[in-house]
């Protein structure tokens, strides 16, 4: 396979998954004062799934909201309106000495927390941690090839690698990477698995509780290292898991704000003059996943019919009522030193075309009519809580080209459960925006890593994945996933 074949392989649908949008994340919130105010206490309303706060296992996006208020990594990202840049955080240095050695210098006097000091003892010990075969974390696939830590002196650390590693900055940004956000050693040994009920971390906000179904309270940590910050006494975030509450609270003014609102209420919210909208593509993409390792979707065909059948522009305008733009690949918006502006133009990656669709099926080994099972979460709120919408949106299309999907609404953990062991023909999915190519496509789809649900399994597709990894040049690297 060639250097554009990455680019190729996932135009075609050759692989698992047909993407249909990149969606808008959208904050609202009552009109605010000119200038900010010091004290009290935040309420928000968070129809997103919360699933863990310990950020080594998690991979929620209303999870990595919060847990980006209560922990610190290594580095943060830092955005100037045009390029992600990476800069230091709990470091306040970094430097390489050679193309597989990192060295950061640690901010001194940081305290987790319980008063533990976060230097570099405890910086290897969490890093080590997400590594840790035991341990089991998702995000051990971000330190595959991390050969060592030493500490340098109590400030310092040196991270060694068995080769060059461009992810690197990405896995450090704290809970946007999460392998890199560092936890208090104290509090894991202390709590165990529950730990995850009970963080620790570095960051502007302390836990206060967690009330099952109801609500999460953070507290100011008034000895954070950045002067000055953060304003609020508080916050306190109402789990509400139906959306129509979530907007009456808005409404009504019982919440100061919310994580994520549905589509279909941003003209009703945008009309209230009380509150302010604020929205952007961010990144987060959805798609449909098909199990390679069963029938039908284990013939390429199938899966290229799948992709070609989807009308992306109908799933944009119906099932998030304009808030999102076509997905024509997996590299979004957020990734700016990847993403192409213009493949809406250029003809490349994942597009609808029935004429081909209807070609692809033809071709496949499965002729007449199919009916694979297709598990949708019941309430998912992840994709603006089109998830249900958009899997209704999908059946027509589908059915011009000979598949008619059996939908199955499930709950939540049931779906998840039922995602995570295979048992499934076709799934319905969003992802979290992510600021490299890597962080979602190499979980999700080298051979045997922890997300690739669909057990997509191609060895030229891996070695051009890991080669991606290995370059340091992003030019370079942007010519491998084009």
């Amino acid at each position: 396979m060639n250097r554009r074949g990455f680019m190729k392989l996932m135009g075609s649908g050759a692989g698992l998954a047909a993407g249909s949008a990149i969606m808008g994340s959208t904050l609202v919130q009552n009109a605010m004062a000119a200038a900010p105010r010091r004290g009290g206490t935040i309420k928000l309303a968070w129809v997103d799934a919360v699933d863990t706060l310990d950020p080594h296992f998690t991979a929620s996006l209303g999870s990595v909201k919060i847990l980006n208020n209560i922990f610190n990594g290594l580095l943060k990202v830092a955005y100037d309106g045009k390029k992600v840049s990476f800069v230091p955080d709990l470091a306040e240095t970094w430097e390489m000495p050679d193309d597989k050695t990192h060295v950061f210098t640690l901010r001194r006097g940081v305290k987790f927390h319980n008063g533990d000091p976060c230097d570099a003892a405890a910086v290897k010990w969490s890093l080590d941690r997400v590594k840790d075969p035991a341990v089991s974390s998702p995000h051990a696939w971000k330190f595959e090839t991390l050969a060592g830590i030493d500490i340098v002196d109590e400030s310092t650390i040196r991270m060694r690698f068995s080769k060059p590693y461009a992810f690197l900055p990405v896995a450090l940004t704290g809970s946007t990477g999460r392998a890199g956000t560092i936890v208090s050693k104290r509090a894991v040994e202390q709590h165990g698995k529950a730990f995850g009920r009970n963080p620790v971390g570095t960051g502007p906000f302390k836990f206060a509780g967690w009330r099952e179904n109801e609500s999460i309270t953070l507290e100011r940590n008034p000895d954070y290292f950045e002067p000055g910050l953060p304003y609020l006494d508080g916050v306190k975030i109402l789990l509400i898991k139906e959306p129509t509450a979530a907007v009456a609270a808005m409404m009504s003014g019982q919440v100061y704000g919310m994580s994520l609102s549905p589509f279909q209420f941003i003209p009703q919210l945008k009309a209230n003059k009380n509150l302010k909208v604020y929205g952007e593509v961010e990144g987060n993409y959805s798609f449909v996943g098909m199990n390679n390792r069963r029938a039908p979707f284990d013939d390429p065909m199938m899966r290229k019919a799948v992709a070609a059948a989807i009308d992306r522009n109908t799933i944009v305008k119906q099932g998030y009522f304009g808030e999102a733009i076509p997905a024509y690949s997996c590299i979004s918006p957020p990734m700016t030193g990847f993403y192409d502006k213009n493949i809406g133009n250029s003809g490349r990656g994942q597009r609808f075309d029935l004429k081909k669709a209807m070609e692809y099926r033809k071709q496949s080994k499965y002729q007449g009519e199919v009916n694979p099972v297709y598990i949708v979460a019941q309430g998912f709120t992840g994709s603006g809580g089109s998830g249900t919408r958009n899997s209704q949106l999908l059946l027509p299309m589908l059915e011009k080209i000979g598949i008619k999907p059996k939908i199955e609404l499930l709950d939540r953990a049931v779906w998840t459960k039922r995602r995570n062991g295979g048992d499934f023909d076709m799934y319905d999915e969003a992802w979290i925006a992510d600021l490299d190519p890597d962080e979602t496509i190499y979980p999700e789809w080298h051979s045997g890593k922890p997300w690739n649900f669909v057990g997509y399994s191609n060895k030229e597709f891996d070695k051009l994945l890991s080669e991606a990894q290995d370059t340091l040049n992003q030019a370079t690297r942007k010519k491998l996933y084009d």
